[in-house]
């Protein structure tokens, strides 16, 4: 089981020392949010609680992944990177391929897309993106992405973007897994279609109703002989015998917080380095040992 520990919550000049600190307690890597603004009157509903009131207020701080990747990156050797999640269909795939590819290959290949269809229609307004199409335009991206970071000559004719042959450089050295996040229908099928799925703040019950059901997506969609990752974030400790279940049922990654782990929801930079410290002597090398 690898170890990654969500950064949201500790102050982004911080996430240097940060990062550093968790890959010398055991994390196999770090999980950075996404927001471009946040709205002072938000009418969207937040998906993922039960009154669809988001878990973070307005003051919560969003720095860019990628710019936040190459500093993280820089300062660390084996920690990996994924978004939980990149919202895709607000941004343009060159500019997406561009950043992340450019990520990917500075980092030796320890960048994860983590991406989501998005939910705040505010945001897709304000960045004149169409929030109903939203779905269309993620898939198409997601192709585009995967065809300029292959390298050399590459064109792409859709129903929402069209281009002729160009080739972006520099190229990752390996493929960039896509990992999807959110529990809809269309989402875990997205999911099964590309090389992860990202699921958070679930009982580890709804966790295994969930992979059973992506097992089956997977084998219908004839992925199911590819590698997958499944990252999970369980309401529950990570002890022994829940670790050999979530396995089990086919989880990879357990995303964290060392943090809110231990009831913060914010963190100076010496608390996060020492509950990040306490939790990988807790959890993570009891696992290992």
């Amino acid at each position: 089981m690898k170890f990654f520990n969500a950064l949201i919550g500790a102050t982004p000049r911080d996430l240097t020392t940060i990062a550093v600190a968790c890959e010398q307690a055991g994390f196999d890597g770090v999980a950075l949010s996404d927001h471009v603004v946040y709205p002072e009157d938000l009418q969207s509903d937040y998906p993922y609680t039960p009154d669809g009131k988001p878990m973070f207020s307005p003051d919560t701080d969003w720095p860019d992944p990628w710019v936040l990747v190459g500093a993280l990156g820089a300062v660390t050797t084996t920690l990996e990177f994924v978004t939980n999640v990149y919202v895709l269909p607000l941004r343009n795939p060159f500019v997406t391929a561009k950043a992340v590819g450019t990520a990917a290959y500075l980092t030796d290949n320890r960048v994860r897309l983590g991406i989501g269809a998005g939910w705040m229609r505010e945001e897709f307004d304000l960045m004149g993106q169409p929030f109903e199409q939203r779905g269309a335009r993620l898939d198409e991206t997601i192709d585009i992405l995967r065809a300029l970071w292959g390298g050399g000559m590459v064109e792409y004719h859709g129903k929402h973007f069209d281009f002729d042959r160009v080739e972006m450089r520099p190229a990752p050295t390996e493929p960039v897994p896509v990992y999807v996040g959110g529990h809809s229908k269309v989402a875990l099928r997205r999911a099964a279609r590309n090389d992860g799925w990202i699921g958070v703040n679930y009982s580890v019950d709804e966790l295994e109703a969930y992979c059973i059901e992506l097992h089956k997506l997977r084998e219908e969609l004839g992925t199911a002989d590819r590698p997958y990752e499944i990252v999970a974030s369980p309401l529950a400790s990570p002890d022994a015998e829940t670790v050999v279940r979530l396995e089990d049922m086919g989880v990879t990654t357990l995303l964290t917080s060392a943090w809110m782990a231990a009831g913060h929801l914010e963190v100076s930079k010496e608390q996060a380095v020492d509950l990040i410290g306490s939790y990988g002597e807790k959890y993570i090398a009891p696992l290992r040992s």
